[in-house]
């Protein structure tokens, strides 16, 4: 029987019930993620939903900034999981596609056919879950049309929702740019959007258009975040069918527990810096995913900015070099090293949680933490952590060792 979680957050977010195979088997969205989840045990209860608790054995929560936020994601996360009492409890709707449609002024709108000309995104379990995204776009990126004409704009326009249309000085350009920005979001083209947005920027500061600059990095902040979490999401496993698998995850929820993180570590980097008196200094970063290596996403750096031994810096360095693209930033970060490695990084690193791992004593040292842990090799998950800090540390050496015989 399943036991309701307690000190939940009360923020808007994503909620996930999975059963004894730890299965995803329903998925929801809620304005605040403590009043959703307790509104299940409340009596009375329909039939659907008794069966649901019946067979759920856990929930796992995952905030986000908006409830609009927190639609998309639902979305997201139900097409690929597919979750049987998703379809079950859905509200029987036909299919809700997303149009952007082929016109002298195309407009994104929600449409049940595929009959008008245009691009086609979906299609979406129901209407609601469209709608989820459908607003998000619009708002993050206004894009409402509206069928007003005012000379200095209608009030949607200026609270930052209505395109402009409406005005005499609409700029169509700029609205047709932030539709193809909708449309690689929708695509899962994250670099694409964001070179785009890059580039803009750069010519709106140049030109002087610093209001419009200051609009595009709202635009990108926003996209990054999402993107973050996509990223973050996208990575669990959808079934935990084999032994090792479920072994895995069941170390990595005691690491969450262990290290006091808000959020299953699916994805762990961690970093190292190597040299020797200063010569051919080298840094790494390896990533596991769901408990093993993901060796293609391994990463070997050379230090560019420095002659001298400075860990900090270069550590700084390398970490920003690994997430240029900030959709590649992971659950959790290691770094080998002590309370100024962390300082050193963390602006660098956004929201993500980090931990250092001071090699003397084996002990972990992290903000989440009233006192410092000192890992036991026999537990199996600071084993996991010491395994992973150390096949960094190797594959910093080997590099090192190559890039000094070099030297």
């Amino acid at each position: 029987m399943m036991i309701q979680p307690k000190n939940l957050t009360k923020s808007p977010g994503i909620y996930l019930f999975k059963n004894i195979k730890k299965e995803i088997i329903y998925i929801g969205k809620a304005k605040n993620i403590a009043q959703r989840i307790s509104s299940y045990f409340a009596s009375p209860k329909d039939y659907k939903t008794t069966l649901l608790l019946q067979e759920a054995t856990n929930i796992e929560t995952i905030p986000t900034k908006t409830e609009i936020e927190a639609l998309y994601l639902e979305v997201k996360l139900i097409q690929q999981y597919q979750p049987k009492f998703n379809v079950l409890l859905k509200d029987g709707n036909p299919f809700t596609f997303i149009l952007f449609s082929q016109e002298q002024l195309p407009k994104i709108s929600l449409v049940r056919t595929k009959e008008k000309k245009g691009r086609y995104f979906g299609p979406f379990l129901s209407k609601k879950q469209a709608l989820g995204v459908y607003n998000y776009l619009i708002t993050t990126l206004q894009l409402k049309l509206c069928k007003h004409n005012i000379t200095q704009g209608c009030l949607e326009y200026h609270i930052g929702i209505c395109a402009g249309n409406c005005t005499d000085n609409f700029d169509i350009d700029f609205y047709i740019f932030k539709l193809s920005l909708a449309e690689q979001f929708l695509k899962k083209n994250s670099k694409q959007a964001l070179l785009l947005l890059d580039k803009h920027i750069q010519q709106a500061t140049k030109s002087l258009q610093f209001e419009q600059a200051q609009l595009l990095t709202k635009y990108k902040d926003s996209l990054e975040h999402i993107m973050l979490t996509l990223n973050k999401l996208s990575t669990m496993p959808s079934k935990q069918t084999q032994p090792t698998q479920e072994k895995k995850l069941d170390v990595l929820t005691k690491i969450k527990q262990r290290l006091k993180l808000t959020h299953i570590p699916y994805v762990i980097d961690c970093f190292d810096i190597s040299h020797m008196q200063s010569k051919a200094i080298v840094g790494a970063c390896i990533r596991y995913v769901h408990g093993i290596p993901e060796k293609k996403s391994f990463r070997r750096f050379q230090i560019k900015t420095l002659t001298i031994q400075n860990d900090y810096a270069a550590l700084q360095e390398i970490v920003q070099r690994r997430y240029k693209d900030p959709s590649q930033l992971p659950n959790l970060i290691i770094v080998d090293g002590g309370v100024g490695q962390i300082n050193a990084i963390k602006p660098f690193i956004k929201n993500t949680e980090l931990v250092g791992l001071a090699k003397k004593e084996e002990t972990i040292i992290s903000s989440n933490l009233q006192h410092y842990i000192t890992l036991n090799p026999t537990n199996p998950a600071d084993a996991l952590v010491l395994q992973i800090r150390d096949y960094t540390h190797h594959f910093a050496i080997s590099y090192h060792r190559k890039k000094h015989t070099i030297v």
